[in-house]
């Protein structure tokens, strides 16, 4: 079976996979570890290798873009004491435990060891905020957790990047590789930053077109390009374009091209997640079949001390981490304005959403053939996304329940104090308008502007929500009606149905309209 075969029927069970994982409330990369374990086992799935120079921009570059754009600098700025605890020291002190684990208990160079350390350090927190989100959690600790799956990522991989410098082009001596990443890595924000404001201004002579997706993949995949030919960092020039694009953008992109660019990347975003599980079962079998004997038995033992490993150290470090804190701030609370008292419970949820996923399957496909102890890291990489995905994935919503944390439902009060603002300005707008088509308007705005106060569920559907879609289903009927009679050309009824589509949209409360992550 070819590669598009397999990613095909991967595909289809996925499909299947990620609707169970809704309905049981389990990350969906859970699920696709299972699916790329499952297709390691099979005996007719073909050997495929894919060239590691392309593993990074084609997986990581995406995965970066689209979790930098839900991240503001302002979030930065507000969170920066627990991301960077999380993001930056828990990487380091997982990549340097793994490491030591991999030079000591292994015997892999030391070069080898720390690009282990770096492909296995950064956990996929995003996977456990779309449940968390769900069910409600505190949005400050969902905060951290998606700060955290951007930040520590681009820590890890470049960690990774000093180790393979240090491989290819110094003898494997890691302080002469130092000096380039000092470097690299202001040189990469200044570039995405540049990027960004090229890309700003000349996006708009192509809005409302297909053609903006095309120059967002162009400048995505580009600018990693461009960082990587001059010597830079091509994460953080990334990360720097998606965070200045979306803190800028918003106010001058239409409605119409933001869906459609969150539709296109989620997509994806999601494929590429579905590819890299595949990969992984695939390569994974092929290491295995090479591996025999004693030498496996090892390789497989050593996985699971890894595993062991980089789930310890982030238990002992937010732990460690929480109660520092709560002994510092009381004494010095002016060290620590806007900075909550982490509670033990909490503590205990964010170093359980530990689990390892896209970037670390990325950042493993792109160790080049002859890597020393190639094998071996690949394996652990392996071993650790799926025990963690496996283990912690299925267990953190009862870990939710016997910890006995409480929703958190201060959203609903900013949202309905927003919303109450925005329907205001609406009003205000139409003061000196007249007529019936005003008093209309007026009419719907003053309805949404009293749910919009409501503090329970301020957003919840209107009458004239219900009425007005109720129509819209009347005339889609008809619609559909007289195209199956050929009344109408096709043409049409595309233009129609479009028309139709965008009212049911303006129509519908603004929760039932985001995309489940399955």
């Amino acid at each position: 079976m070819s590669l598009f075969e397999s990613l095909l029927a991967l595909l289809l069970v996925a499909i299947i996979l990620l609707r169970l994982s809704r309905h049981l409330q389990i990350p969906y990369p859970s699920m696709l570890a299972l699916a790329g374990a499952g297709v390691a086992a099979l005996p007719f799935m073909p050997a495929i290798e894919i060239e590691p120079h392309l593993a990074l921009p084609l997986f990581i570059a995406p995965a970066l873009l689209d979790a930098a754009f839900d991240l503001a600098p302002r979030e930065l700025r507000r969170l920066w004491l627990p991301l960077f605890s999380l993001a930056v020291i828990a990487v380091l002190l997982t990549a340097a435990a793994v490491a030591w684990a991999g030079s000591a208990l292994a015997g892999l160079p030391i070069v080898a060891a720390v690009a282990l350390g770096a492909i296995v350090a950064p956990p996929d927190a995003a996977a456990a905020s779309a449940v968390l989100s769900q069910l409600g959690l505190p949005r400050r600790t969902v905060a951290v957790l998606q700060g955290e799956s951007l930040l520590n990522d681009a820590v890890a991989l470049l960690i990774f990047a000093t180790a393979l410098s240090a491989w290819s082009q110094s003898a494997g001596h890691l302080g002469q590789a130092l000096p380039r990443l000092l470097i690299a890595a202001p040189g990469g924000i200044l570039l995405g930053l540049a990027v960004a404001a090229v890309l700003l201004p000349g996006a708009r002579w192509l809005a409302g077109t297909l053609s903006a997706r095309i120059l967002e993949f162009v400048t995505t995949f580009g600018t990693w390009i461009i960082a990587e030919r001059l010597g830079l960092s091509p994460i953080l020039a990334v990360v720097a374009l998606a965070m200045m694009v979306a803190h800028h953008a918003p106010a001058r992109q239409a409605a119409r091209d933001r869906v459609h660019a969150y539709s296109v990347w989620a997509a994806v975003v999601f494929v590429l997640n579905v590819l890299a599980f595949l990969l992984m079962g695939l390569q994974a079998r092929t290491i295995l079949s090479r591996l025999g004997g004693e030498e496996l038995s090892q390789a497989l033992g050593f996985a699971g001390l890894v595993i062991l490993i980089v789930i310890l150290v982030r238990l002992l470090w937010v732990m460690a981490y929480g109660i520092v804190l709560r002994r510092l701030i009381p004494r010095f609370p002016k060290l620590f304005p806007d900075t909550p008292v982490p509670t033990r419970r909490i503590g205990l949820l964010v170093s359980w959403c530990g689990m390892r996923g896209l970037v670390t399957l990325g950042t493993a496909f792109a160790l080049p053939a002859d890597f020393p102890g190639r094998d071996v890291i690949v394996l652990s990489a392996f071993a650790v996304v799926l025990g963690t995905l496996v283990l912690q994935g299925f267990t953190i919503v009862p870990l939710i329940r016997i910890l006995g944390i409480q929703p958190d439902r201060s959203l609903n009060k900013d949202l309905s104090a927003a919303r109450a603002a925005i329907m205001d300005a609406a009003l205000t707008s139409l003061t000196d308008e007249t007529g019936p088509a005003a008093d209309a308007v007026r009419k719907e705005y003053e309805i949404e502007g009293q749910i919009a106060r409501d503090i329970e569920d301020p957003q919840r559907e209107t009458e004239y929500d219900r009425l007005r879609r109720k129509a819209i289903a009347a005339q889609r009927s008809t619609l559909v009606a007289l195209r199956r009679a050929g009344t109408i050309p096709e043409d049409v009824f595309h233009r129609l149905e479009e028309e139709l589509d965008w009212s049911e949209l303006a129509a519908t409360p603004p929760d039932r309209l985001a995309l489940d992550d399955s």
